[in-house]
């Protein structure tokens, strides 16, 4: 697990921006594998997600944070709280802004609050999805965001593509400090393995259903059985906090969660590589939002999401 310091480098990455920059993508393309939630909407990245890079003699801990935005509610304060605490224990802070969109308030809020948080430490600005726009306005854009603050370096990518990532890794695996190892040589995350199975399935509720229940439902895993034969069985509840969401997600003929259940059974068993019995629940529960262990699950304080 270890090596010796003096030949190694280790140390936490975070990642941050608004909702939606492509944080999420970036660190599964870091890693090489998925350990993250990645869909078209915004704010679905809940809890800090570790994902773990090699790079050489260095090892990369990412910590995939919620979006940064104006919170509405305590599941919001939450987030963003988790955000920023996250941003304030890592060794190497990375911005995403996202090329065609440029530098939004919401950015402009966000390097206006780093300029407190990050003294002291590297901080890169990462201009992703950049086959979106012109060559010029790329140019113009890295003027004017570091105008704004002092990053030590600027990185043209894109996460989904791949353009510019490795030169990015390069520069982290050089940045974060001597160090042994933190983790293993082969583990990819530091989530327990029954959150990652809840996200998988939560990211196949989300993909599934649209805009029929954007962010009113959480997911659990309640049971963790290993078998004799080498597989799980993997019990979990599918929490909505109206009655007639329940509908919504069992589908017709329970068509939905039956879809649902298989893509994310075989996700998961892609993922740790053997046979996976998944059986879920759907219940309501009215106040899940308002409930200290819901957010416990997500990896959240629920103190956080005080007004």
């Amino acid at each position: 697990m270890t090596a010796d310091t003096a030949n190694t480098r280790a140390g936490f990455v975070a990642l941050i921006g608004e909702p939606n920059a492509g944080k999420s993508t970036l660190l599964n393309r870091m890693v090489g594998a998925k350990v993250s939630i990645v869909t078209h909407k915004v704010q679905t990245t809940r809890a800090r997600i570790r994902g773990i890079a090699m790079r050489g003699d260095s090892q990369v801990v990412f910590v995939d944070t919620p979006g940064i935005f104006r919170p509405r509610r305590r599941l919001d304060r939450s987030m963003v709280a988790a955000a920023w605490g996250g941003a304030s224990d890592a060794d190497v802070i990375v911005l995403l802004i996202e090329a065609h969109r440029g530098l939004t308030e919401g950015a402009k809020s966000i390097i206006e609050s780093l300029k407190g948080l990050a003294e002291g430490r590297p901080v890169a600005l990462a201009i992703n999805k950049i086959d979106r726009v012109k060559a010029e306005q790329l140019l113009a854009l890295s003027h004017e965001a570091n105008e704004a603050f002092p990053f030590l370096r600027t990185f043209m990518i894109s996460a989904e593509k791949g353009y510019g990532c490795d030169d990015l890794l390069d520069w982290l695996a050089e940045t974060v400090p001597e160090s042994a190892w933190l983790y293993p040589e082969d583990q990819v995350a530091d989530l327990p393995m029954r959150m990652i199975a809840a996200e998988i399935t939560r990211e196949k509720l989300t993909l599934r259903l649209h805009e029929e229940i954007p962010y009113q439902l959480t997911v659990e895993t309640e049971k963790w059985e290993e078998k004799k034969d080498g597989s799980a069985r993997v019990d979990q509840i599918v929490y909505v906090s109206r009655a007639g969401h329940k509908g919504i997600v069992l589908g017709k003929g329970g068509e939905t969660i039956k879809s649902v259940g298989q893509a994310a059974r075989q996700e998961l068993q892609e993922f740790m590589g053997r046979p996976v019995h998944l059986f879920l629940t759907v219940k309501v529960r009215e106040n899940w939002l308002d409930e200290a262990e819901r957010y416990t699950e997500m990896g959240l304080d629920f103190k956080d999401g005080n007004a």
